[in-house]
């Protein structure tokens, strides 16, 4: 299986470290916006190709699948692009930054076959695995889920440290982690969903804090918080509130309501939530079937965040 990534930054690092761990894989090529970084990178991975143009990469014969770790508003357009040159893809989250544009991806996805996988890491995570496999082995019923995702992005810089050539979101980016992975774990589809927002940056132009309410035909809640402005503990956390028991996740690790820590070392091979990710991607290609997280399962959260949009538009 050979794979090219574009997007060499801090994610997309993620995804090479993940990848490594993969066997059969070979990383061909990678794509950066500085071509210094894509060969130093390539160096390092291996890959035979660097360079700054995805065309290079989309008509290559040695690239059978691309992931995508480029800034949010290329998602939509270069995935097209990818599947339209007969690759398989997989774009990190967000698909799109807004509903129009993620139908037009998965309207390509079901005309070409190929897989398409958006990156909703939360599926994989073994803390997040470990609930759901509770839910469907009958033994949890979630009624509520409470979710805090707070960063302090105050300039516009990446996990790294470095400067950010383009704005992240907080609806269309770190909400959708939380909207599809409360329908996931729920299986039941949002229809009502509200949405507040603070004040626009004045140098971002972005909204820094946001509140989020949803719930299900049968009454299932979620509220999720959201901010750029705090200074810590930074990250997502997330309260699980069922029928019988409570659970929290920080990230891989899990605790009950009493707080004591769950182990969930055996719930997959390993607990590296993209590197799962990412076995999932190239096992779909390998096995001609729909991948956990395809287009066609999250499609309802990006219709979710369209209508969330068109609240805070209004």
């Amino acid at each position: 299986m050979r794979i090219a990534l574009a997007g060499a930054g801090a994610f997309g690092i993620k995804h090479l470290e993940g990848l490594k761990k993969i066997d059969g894989v070979e990383i061909t090529a990678i794509v950066s916006r500085r071509l210094e970084q894509a060969q130093e990178v390539a160096d390092k991975y291996g890959a035979g190709l660097a360079t700054t143009d995805l065309d290079d990469v989309l008509s290559s014969d040695n690239v059978d699948a691309v992931i995508l770790c480029t800034p949010t508003q290329m998602h939509a357009e270069q995935a097209i692009a990818t599947m339209k040159a007969a690759k398989h893809v997989q774009v990190e989250i967000p698909l799109a930054d807004s509903w129009k544009d993620s139908q037009e991806v998965a309207e390509v996805a079901k005309e070409t076959g190929l897989v398409c996988m958006v990156g909703h890491t939360r599926r994989f995570n073994p803390s997040h695995q470990w609930v759901h496999n509770e839910i469907t082995a009958g033994n949890l019923n979630i009624l509520q889920m409470d979710v805090q995702t707070y960063f302090f992005r105050r300039t516009n810089m990446n996990a790294l440290g470095q400067p950010r050539s383009w704005t992240d979101n907080l609806l269309w980016h770190h909400a959708a982690h939380t909207v599809d992975l409360f329908s996931y774990q729920t299986g039941e589809a949002v229809v009502k969903a509200n949405v507040l927002s603070g004040p626009t940056h004045r140098d971002l132009g972005i909204p820094m804090d946001m509140s989020i309410q949803l719930q299900t035909a049968t009454g299932k809640l979620c509220t999720l918080s959201l901010s750029f402005n705090n200074e810590g503990p930074l990250g997502t956390f997330f309260r699980y509130i069922g029928d019988t028991g409570t659970y929290i996740a920080r990230y891989d690790d899990l605790f009950n309501g009493k707080d004591e820590k769950i182990d969930v070392s055996n719930v997959a091979v390993s607990m590296d939530g993209i590197e799962l990710q990412d076995r999932e991607f190239i096992g779909a290609i390998r096995e001609g079937r729909q991948p956990n997280s395809s287009i066609e399962q999250v499609l309802g959260c990006y219709e979710t965040l369209g209508k969330l949009q068109l609240q805070l538009d209004a």
